[in-house]
Order: C-alpha cells, then sequence, then structure tokens
C-alpha cells in the first residue's frame, strides 16, 4: 500500500519506451491558436487578456533590456501552469513532479541570467558576491556564502516546485484512500473526509497555479539583477 502510493510519480513507459516526452508535448495541442479574423472566439480572447496581463505583470519591475525575455518567460510560465494543472485530473501523469525535469529547466535559465551579468555588467554581477560596507576580516567569509548563495538558486527553484506538487499529490491520494476504506464501514467519517479532499483539491489547483508563477517570477527576479 505505501508502495502504491508512489507510483504516481514513475515516469510512464508503453512497451518500454518511456512516455515522458509524449507528457511534455500534448499540453500544447491543447490551446487554441490566434485566427486572421478579427472577431474571435471567447477563449481565444481570454487566452489573450491573460498573456498579455501577466506579461505586463512580469515586465514592471524589469528594465528595457529584460523585455527581450517576455515570450520566453511567459511561454515557460503557461507550459507549467498547463503541466500542474492536467496533473490534478484522474489517472493522468505530472511531469513537474520529477526533479530532473524542474532542474532541467531551472538550471539552463538561471544560468543564463548569470552568464548575460557577466557579459553585459562583469563588475555589478560580481559586486553582488559582496556587500558595500563590509569589514575586512568578514571579506573571504562573506564571498564564499554569497557564492554558494547564488548556486543554491536553481536547486531552490527546483525543489520548490517538485517538494509542492509532490507533497498536494500525495496528500489528495491518502486522503481519497481513507474516504474510499470508511465508505463501508464509518459512512459520516467517510462524508467528511470527501468534504476534506474536495477542499484540497482546491487548495492543489491554486498551489499549481502559486507555483508556476513563483518559478517564473523568481527568474525575472534574477534576470532583474543582471541586465
Amino acid at each position: 500500500m505505501t508502495l502504491s502510493f508512489f507510483d504516481q510519480f514513475m515516469s510512464p513507459t508503453y512497451l518500454g519506451i518511456p512516455l515522458m516526452a509524449l507528457a511534455l508535448s500534448l499540453p500544447w495541442i491543447l490551446f487554441p491558436k490566434p485566427s486572421d479574423q478579427w472577431l474571435t472566439n471567447r477563449v481565444v480572447t481570454l487566452q489573450s487578456w491573460f498573456i498579455n496581463r501577466f506579461t505586463q505583470q512580469l515586465l514592471l519591475p524589469l528594465n528595457k533590456p529584460g523585455h527581450k525575455w517576455a515570450a520566453m518567460l511567459t511561454s515557460l510560465m503557461i507550459f507549467l501552469l498547463t503541466l500542474n494543472m492536467l496533473g490534478l485530473l484522474p489517472y493522468t501523469f505530472t511531469p513537474t513532479t520529477q526533479l530532473s525535469l524542474n532542474m532541467g529547466l531551472a538550471v539552463p535559465f538561471w544560468l543564463a541570467t548569470v552568464l548575460i551579468g557577466l557579459r553585459n555588467q562583469p563588475t555589478a554581477a560580481l559586486g553582488h558576491l559582496l556587500p558595500e560596507g563590509t569589514p575586512a576580516p568578514l571579506i573571504p567569509v562573506l564571498i564564499v556564502i554569497e557564492t554558494i548563495s547564488l548556486f543554491i538558486r536553481p536547486l531552490a527553484l527546483g525543489v520548490r516546485l517538485t517538494a509542492n506538487l509532490t507533497a498536494g499529490h500525495l496528500l489528495i491520494q491518502l486522503i481519497a484512500t481513507a474516504a474510499f476504506v470508511l465508505a463501508s464501514t464509518m459512512p459520516t467519517v467517510a462524508i467528511l473526509t470527501a468534504t476534506v479532499l474536495f477542499l484540497l483539491t482546491l487548495l492543489e489547483v491554486a498551489v499549481a497555479m502559486i507555483q508556476a508563477y513563483v518559478f517564473v517570477l523568481l527568474l525575472s527576479l534574477y534576470l532583474q539583477e543582471n541586465v
């Protein structure tokens, strides 16, 4: 029973062929494509409004050179949001519960922001490693601490997304199993458990959206430091 709870996080395979690529490419098919017509349907209008509002909020703290990242960060936000939301459906696989995938997204983006800072403003980028006014005896220690904190950033991005989604899925499965077992013996308790499960599902929908937003927001903050 305990092992079956973690089976939902295993990468799906069919006849020995991993289906991770299919799970990552399928969400893009669900989005309606904008047309050249002047009048569009409500779904496309709502999608365009959401993308425009999110892009505006994302670019507020960034200066003009950082606006080049708008399309990439917005696409990443929509991609993560779709994967997280589809993972809440029954009998589905959530790729963002895999730490390897999240690290594969976090490390290249973080490394790109660092390299851009070192190329455009190397003095300011290296200046982040040593706060102004630091006493001379503390300079070597602070440089080591700031360097470690810099390299921990992509790990924190990946682990945060993985841990939140994994914990939520485990809680949903545990409470759903408890409600199913108690349905025949204690119906009243089972109804209360099902109510808690419904509220937890609503919470997980919010967590799925918030974690996708936080992932991209932190990347934009890292970008702001280096452009």
